[in-house]
């Protein structure tokens, strides 16, 4: 398997997106959905990486930055056919190197706090991550969840 920067041309990278902001509409009140779609993932402060099984897009990350020392990893998702194989670990643990490599302090990110999310609190708690105040424009929500990682520590 390979992680590669990724231009979002590929109609396996398109078909997993459509299915990740289709499960975040019917999982996400409209007021607490904050995943972003094609175009705004195509944005230049916007890095993006899919994970490849030979031929097969086994999963894709995105990481936004916010500001010279602050990234927010914006979407991940696992093809389900790749489900409890690390493929979330790897593509995290990638993010986190690279962001860190590009001298970034902090990585944060707003995950949703109903049950469907909680796999995805403990990845994030067990790369270590840690519940925090809302960050950039976010405001505090019942729906949603904000975590950090100081990338200095």
């Amino acid at each position: 398997m390979d992680i590669r920067l990724d231009d979002l041309t590929s109609a396996q990278v398109i078909e997993l997106l459509e299915e990740h902001l289709a499960d975040m509409q019917v999982t996400s009140p409209p007021e607490s959905k904050h995943a972003l779609d094609l175009d705004a993932l195509k944005c230049a402060s916007v890095l993006f990486w899919t994970l490849w099984d030979n031929d097969q897009l086994a999963g894709f990350a995105a990481c936004k930055q916010l500001d010279a020392s602050h990234a927010e990893l914006k979407s991940m998702r696992t093809a389900r056919s790749y489900k409890n194989k690390g493929v979330a670990s790897r593509l995290l643990k990638h993010i986190i190197n690279d962001v860190k490599a590009k001298g970034f302090d902090k990585l944060s990110l707003e995950t949703g706090s109903m049950d469907y999310f909680a796999p995805a609190r403990a990845l994030y708690q067990k790369h270590g991550f840690s519940y925090c105040e809302p960050f950039s424009d976010y405001v505090d929500d019942p729906n949603s969840k904000f975590m950090t990682l100081n990338l200095r520590e």
